[in-house]
């Protein structure tokens, strides 16, 4: 059969369904273990920690940018699932000389639904996908609407030596205008290095630090407030704002607890 990806190129997939599948993203392993893909799922990066059972049980095939392609080639997978920003380029070409390769390309809420919609269309799941798609979309619909007048103004900062921010054309910042955020690093693209200069000269309301990749904690959180004195600055989960898979039937109500809380 043939499928068309996110970066809409068709994949010929020989053996449909198919029986063993290798996931190089974590949300999207979620998503498959959600779908009910216990069975098919055979690997799996170490980043790819929920569900837990899976991180403990899955052969593991390296990092989502450091693979091993020796392992995989063993494993042989008859469907691989990537995502662009994710995984390296040069390995998902030569993993694609050997194996159907279905990449996704997600950069705000539309996609992310759509490639859950088509996830499921290429694992045999359409009417599991569609009904968490349905669910996810009427979630964030019940979000209240992002105004900009009235947005917090945002800084999210992803790692620190030196510290980065999430830019304008990211998922992160879609997650961020439907929370009821502007993101003062709009202007920029990717995930910028950001001088604490710049930081304190884009006076943010709040600095949002998120768990991931750089694992911010409490005691990251004195050294920001002296360069943002009157911003509040908070812990944020990362998995929620930058996991694009069945994650995000949570997402939209942490992220109205989170807005609620800052108006107390």
């Amino acid at each position: 059969m043939l499928f068309t990806d996110q970066m809409q190129r068709q994949i010929s997939q020989p053996h449909w369904p198919p029986k063993r599948i290798i996931s190089l993203v974590p949300s999207q392993t979620e998503l498959l273990a959600d779908l009910g893909l216990e069975r098919e799922v055979i690997g799996i990066t170490k980043f790819c920690v929920h569900p837990a059972s899976w991180f403990q049980t899955k052969q593991r095939v390296g990092g989502t940018k450091t693979l091993n392609l020796a392992m995989i080639e063993a494993l042989k997978p008859d469907l691989i699932i990537g995502n662009k920003e994710e995984n390296e380029r040069s390995q998902i070409e030569a993993l694609e000389k050997h194996f159907p390769v279905w990449m996704s390309d997600i950069q705000h809420l539309a996609a992310a639904l759509d490639m859950i919609r088509r996830v499921g269309q290429l694992c045999d799941r359409s009417e599991q996908a569609s009904v968490l798609a349905n669910n996810i979309y009427t979630a964030f619909q019940q979000l209240a609407k992002p105004v900009e007048t009235t947005a917090v103004k945002a800084a999210y900062l992803i790692w620190r030596k030196p510290y980065m921010a999430a830019g304008g054309d990211t998922f992160i910042q879609d997650m961020l205008v439907h929370a009821g955020f502007s993101n003062v690093f709009a202007g920029k693209m990717r995930y910028p290095e950001i001088s604490p200069q710049e930081l304190a000269e884009a006076q943010p309301q709040v600095v949002l630090l998120s768990s991931e990749p750089y694992p911010f904690s409490e005691k990251h959180i004195a050294a920001l407030q002296s360069v943002c004195p009157g911003s509040k600055i908070m812990l944020v989960d990362g998995e929620m704002f930058s996991w694009y898979g069945s994650r995000l039937l949570e997402a939209a109500g942490y992220f109205r607890g989170l807005v609620e809380g800052l108006a107390t």
